[in-house]
């Protein structure tokens, strides 16, 4: 179940988004931002943080690493996308823009990690190569067409 929930999370966005559009009158792309880095980013990020701090041997084997002092750091690396993902409905545009800048490099960055682990080690465990993976890859893809599709409809002023 907890394999799945990166997934969950991603549905859940998706769900609260066409809410969202309906009873605030936002656009689509507007609510689909807002609640995919509240839920995917937020949340999503709050939870690696529980798992890699408190829960690190679990977790690595669910990796198929071993457990490991980084795992703290990566900890407290979700800790600081979570709470970015969680203030960015009720935040600027340029915040938003920058968390997704941030999580898109990170989940790129452990995305690639992943890759790496199956090509050079063959490691095919769930939280590896299964939602997390695809996850990382797909959900800052998402935000970055999300954000660009806004920025071409309304650019954001940038300070001289």
């Amino acid at each position: 179940m907890m394999t799945y929930f990166p997934a969950i999370l991603l549905a859940l966005a998706v769900l609260t988004a066409a809410a969202d559009t309906r009873l605030s009158g936002r656009t689509p792309t507007d609510s689909l931002l807002r609640w995919l880095l509240f839920c995917s980013v937020g949340l999503g990020s709050l939870w690696g943080f529980v798992g890699h701090a408190f829960f690190a041997q679990r977790v690595a084997e669910s990796i198929g690493w071993k457990t490991s002092p980084f795992q703290f750091e990566v900890a407290v690396a979700n800790l600081g996308f979570g709470v970015l993902g969680v203030l960015c409905p009720w935040r600027s545009r340029g915040f938003q823009a920058a968390t997704v800048i941030g999580i898109s490099c990170f989940g790129f960055g452990a995305a690639f990690g992943h890759a790496r682990q199956m090509i050079v080690a063959h490691n095919f465990a769930p939280n590896n190569a299964g939602v997390i993976f695809w996850t990382d890859m797909l959900v800052p893809l998402a935000l970055l067409v999300l954000l660009c599709i806004r920025a071409k409809r309304e650019p954001l002023a940038v300070r001289q």
